[in-house]
């Protein structure tokens, strides 16, 4: 779209292109996360270790290791790259 007015243009909207829709989608992903951190409540846990058994332990643990695994791709980025032209040598 680039900035092109959708009504003269024969590009498609898809349905993520609308900003209220992305809004939903967002809404919905917080009112799922919230559901799962409530049902923690309720399941009991019988992990190994004390920790397991602490309120929402899985959900911060989870989101510690992604932001963790996203840090480390960035920084594993800065070995591996290559210069563009790298295969036309």
């Amino acid at each position: 779209m680039n900035g092109a007015n959708p009504e003269n243009s024969n590009d498609k909207i898809y349905w993520l292109d609308v900003p209220t829709n992305v809004d939903r989608l967002v809404r919905g992903f917080y009112a799922v996360c919230a559901l799962l951190l409530l049902i923690d409540l309720l399941v009991p846990k019988h992990g190994a270790f004390a920790i397991e058994h602490v309120f929402g332990f899985y959900a911060f643990f989870g989101f510690v290791a992604c932001v963790t695994l996203v840090l480390v791709a960035k920084q594993l980025r800065r070995i591996l790259m290559r210069p563009e032209r790298y295969y036309d040598r």
